[in-house]
């Protein structure tokens, strides 16, 4: 452990309220984060390794309070509950702790939520406040992500987008219905969207404010379907801006009302992870993923794969003649791919698959099936396994 000077009260609360933001993603790899830290020390349970847009960072991931007035049916922090110790952290004690944290090199970021105690209104003042703190008294300039509390103010949401790179405003469930069964005292309309639409037209009117919008669901402790939440994230990420959405996959918490349900498997987080990013990143749309009877996406095999099984294998894709969002929708391709195809035949005639592992497409063998070069089929390649 670096030599600091350590402040025991607040040390000690930060220490006993351990891992709380597990389930809350503070970067650009969300399931990593869920990892256990490699080497488990002194304060390990709130110092996660996240991707940040200016690369991976040890950032201070924690809680204002654990103490909390609403009742989520999932969540462990719920009023009421008995399973987890009530441990609250004034913003000096939280300020003065990252400080010296950062200082001893031992974290280069912050992400801080708060249950919500006296409002929300009040929640986010803590928050705010505490990073106000570490920007003005200590002149910290790194990256800072911060939670919007339900019941936040606009003067609120605007303070925090000024001062943090990102916000994030938890929608939990993609329905009324779906948000009522998780959380019965939040509201998805006139709450959580409406703070969401205020983000946006900050943003949109203040260019420049930099913060970066995101949102979270709970994935799969109330019949919520892919489509659902993939209906909705496609009109976050078109109507309001959004950097990107979070999944959540539920986890059981003894001492709540969800304490039996089956948890969700994490292959299907990843699969709607990367169904999202074909609706941000590569021009699909939801009507484009290819949904099972019930709802759902496959587990077995990524989105893009089961998608060009149906629509490429009998119709390849002529890797000479198709325009960048049809290279893309090849399995293998992404943007900066398509954009050397399209850089490489303007010089030379692509005949073979070799010619496009020398573009930097990553496995090139993978797109065999899905495509004609010059107007051949190039060899599919027999897997061992």
């Amino acid at each position: 452990m670096p030599n600091f000077h350590r402040t025991p009260d607040t040390f000690e609360k930060l220490t006993q309220m351990g891992d709380v933001t597990l389930y809350e993603p503070a970067g650009d790899a969300p399931i990593s984060e869920k990892r256990s830290p490699k080497n488990a020390s002194f304060l390990s349970g709130c110092i996660s390794h996240v991707q940040t847009p200016t690369g991976a960072k040890p950032i201070m991931k924690t809680m204002m309070t654990t103490a909390c007035e609403r009742n989520c049916n999932y969540c462990v922090f719920r009023a009421g509950s008995t399973s987890t110790k009530r441990v609250t952290v004034t913003p000096d004690e939280m300020a003065g702790a990252f400080n010296q944290l950062e200082e001893s090199g031992m974290v280069d970021g912050l992400f801080l939520s708060s249950g919500i105690i006296k409002g929300g209104a009040t929640s986010q003042d803590k928050i705010i406040d505490t990073a106000e703190i570490v920007r003005k008294k200590y002149d910290y300039r790194g990256y800072i992500h911060l939670k919007i509390m339900p019941g936040a103010d606009y003067d609120q949401l605007y303070r925090a987008m000024q001062i943090a790179d990102r916000i994030s405003i938890n929608l939990e469930g993609p329905t009324e219905e779906r948000l009522a069964a998780l959380a019965p005292k939040k509201e998805l309309s006139a709450e959580l969207l409406e703070q969401l639409k205020r983000a946006h037209q900050i943003k949109r009117d203040n260019p420049y404010i930099r913060a970066s919008i995101v949102t979270q669901f709970v994935v799969g402790a109330v019949g919520d379907t892919d489509l659902e939440l993939l209906s909705l994230t496609d009109n976050l990420y078109n109507r309001l801006g959004l950097a990107r959405t979070y999944y959540m996959g539920f986890n059981p918490v003894m001492g709540t009302p969800f304490e039996n349900l089956t948890p969700t498997e994490e292959i299907r987080e990843r699969r709607l992870y990367q169904a999202s990013f074909l609706l941000r990143d590569y021009a699909w749309d939801v009507e484009d993923l290819p949904f099972l009877s019930h709802g759902n996406l496959r587990t077995d095999v990524d989105p893009k794969i089961a998608w060009a099984d149906i629509h490429l294998r009998h119709h390849p894709i002529e890797i000479m003649t198709a325009d960048r969002e049809q290279l893309m929708r090849v399995p293998g391709i992404g943007p900066k791919g398509a954009e050397a195809i399209l850089r490489a035949r303007r010089e030379a005639t692509l005949t073979e698959i070799g010619q496009l592992a020398k573009l930097n497409i990553r496995a090139p063998q993978r797109l065999a099936p899905y495509v004609t070069l010059a107007g051949h089929k190039p060899p599919e390649q027999l897997s061992l396994f």
